[in-house]
């Protein structure tokens, strides 16, 4: 059976999961330029070795509880279809494993969960593995 990788962060209290082959890598925090009128998820711009790429607050984006910046925040960047995007994350707990037995379908939390692509149950906590290419239809990452 398949063995996948997720980096597994936190947001709210809560262990979420991005698929380790969607993650560009993952930086301390930085200045973040804001950007006028954007989208309220949007915390703004970086400078990413000369690329300028968007950043949003991953909390917001969700409707979760926002928590102050401190050391441990971190901002992962990941890659939707040809686009690079920042998600600020409150801190970076691990690189998981995980099978696809592991994995809970989403289906239980109603019509606006498309960000959610499923459960895994490891070792008595539930991870919330996102669906990161359903930020593809949000503002900033449109052309």
């Amino acid at each position: 059976m398949a063995e996948f990788q997720a980096v597994i962060f936190e947001l709210a209290g809560v262990p979420y999961g991005i698929n380790i082959l969607q993650v560009q890598e993952i930086m301390r925090m930085v200045e973040i330029t804001p950007v006028a009128q954007a989208d309220l998820a949007m915390e703004g711009i970086v400078n990413l070795r000369g690329h300028v790429i968007p950043v949003i607050n991953l909390s917001r984006r969700l409707g979760l509880t926002k928590r102050e910046k401190n050391l441990d925040t971190r901002v992962v960047v990941v890659e939707i279809g040809e686009k690079k995007i920042g998600l600020v994350v409150d801190r970076v707990l691990e690189v998981g494993k995980y099978k696809e037995s592991d994995v809970e379908k989403a289906d239980i939390i109603g019509n606006d969960g498309d960000c959610i692509s499923g459960f895994v149950i490891k070792e008595g906590s539930i991870w919330c593995l996102l669906n990161i290419s359903s930020l593809s239809k949000d503002d900033y990452l449109k052309n």
